[in-house]
């Protein structure tokens, strides 16, 4: 963690330093993945910045950790904002101090791309890792965007058109997630792994991986399981939980609202759950591109705190809000928002997709992960090294060879 005393040298020219900040768990997937694709170029290059578990295990140094940045919604991140504006303060001063040869912001825009602007106008060339959906609301970002970064690396095909029709520099790499998972996931494997029963039926309840999440979104997902089980006494429930802290939270709330359901808690598989499973019924965000490469049938919910649900009602015009439905450009899997994430409306739609045919979805799915699959964290590090000062040719060249 950063202190006052922290006085870091910069390697000798054939050990790039790559800055690194990201902002959860999803954040961490990537920055490790990238992490992995530069070591194979540069294998003593240092990272540092603020990084998770996955990035931590590469040897990343975290100068704050990454929890101090997994805030959600406008109404939340007031409440933290003096702290943010503590942990942004603090990276700018160390950076200016320390010039590393790149800076990359992995996601959480309101945070990186003013780091990132302050950072450029120090002269470090900085990369915004994972559009913000400036195609979706607040268009004029793409103002500040082109201000702040040197390179956009975009995960989705339309973001870069988007980029292109304003000038500013963009990548489409693809998404890791596509490269990791394979085409086809074997459910009873998965089951096998997991000691789950291979025959019964299972409903994977994944209601987020942040905490605000947990507290809108356990009830209605524990009712509905209840209602469940009345008419199905086989079916089982799994709940994958990223880290100890959540499964805590949700084993609390599970005692005040369903001390008597049966919910197997796994920790930090969550991937290998969702292919056990028959049907998830889940929050929105990453994890939904996750079951859509997986090829599982969701209900997305998502609920917010009530004064960010008006401002980004205010705001956001679009169709819809899941990443499957926007790749496919249709209604793919269904998606409830604030008041309709009820038993009433959760109910039927997990029926449905627990006892009857989805292979017309899994064939949706399957293009999905082709138009996906692009070797995305290699794409990656080759614009980042693209950056890097031209003293690190040769080594560059050498390596490659």
């Amino acid at each position: 963690m950063m202190n006052s005393d922290t006085d870091i040298k910069t390697p000798a020219a054939q050990s790039p330093v790559f800055a690194i900040v990201v902002g959860e768990h999803s954040g961490d997937t990537l920055g490790a993945g990238l992490m992995t694709a530069l070591l194979k170029r540069f294998p003593n290059a240092k990272f540092i910045g603020i990084g998770g578990p996955k990035m931590l295990a590469l040897g990343f140094e975290s100068l704050f950790d990454m929890e101090e940045l997994s805030v959600m919604g406008i109404f939340e991140v007031l409440g933290r904002l003096k702290r943010l504006f503590h942990v942004k303060d603090n990276l700018v001063e160390y950076f200016s101090a320390n010039h590393p040869d790149v800076f990359i912001g992995i996601d959480a825009p309101d945070f990186n791309l003013r780091l990132e602007q302050q950072l450029k106008e120090q002269g470090i060339k900085t990369v915004h890792y994972v559009s913000p959906s400036v195609w979706a609301w607040r268009q004029k970002r793409i103002f500040k965007i082109a201000k702040a970064t040197n390179m956009v690396l975009s995960l989705l095909p339309f973001e870069k058109t988007f980029y292109d029709q304003h000038n500013v520099p963009c990548t489409f790499v693809g998404h890791p997630l596509a490269d990791d998972i394979p085409l086809t996931s074997d459910k009873a494997l998965a089951r096998s792994e997991l000691s789950l029963p291979e025959k019964s039926k299972i409903l994977a309840l994944m209601p987020g991986s942040r905490g605000g999440e947990l507290s809108r979104l356990v009830a209605p997902f524990l009712q509905t399981a209840q209602q469940l089980l009345t008419q199905d006494d086989s079916l089982i429930f799994v709940a994958p939980m990223i880290s100890e802290k959540r499964a805590a939270q949700f084993n609390q709330l599970k005692n005040d609202i369903a001390p008597d359901l049966p919910v197997q808690v796994i920790i930090n598989n969550t991937q290998q759950v969702m292919a056990a499973s028959d049907c998830l019924l889940t929050a929105s965000g990453t994890v939904t591109l996750e079951a859509a490469l997986i090829k599982r049938p969701m209900i997305i919910c998502y609920k917010f705190n009530f004064v960010t649900f008006i401002i980004a009602k205010l705001m956001v015009k679009l169709q819809w809000f899941s990443l499957p439905n926007l790749l496919a450009n249709k209604t793919l899997v269904p998606e409830l928002l604030q008041q309709d994430v009820c038993v009433e409306n959760i109910l039927p739609l997990v029926k449905e997709r627990l006892y009857k045919d989805q292979s017309e979805l899994n064939q949706a799915y399957m293009t999905i992960h082709q138009s996906l699959q692009q070797n995305a964290s290699e794409k990656s590090a080759e614009a980042v090294i693209n950056l890097l000062p031209d003293n690190f040719s040769h080594v560059i060249s050498t390596v490659n060879e």
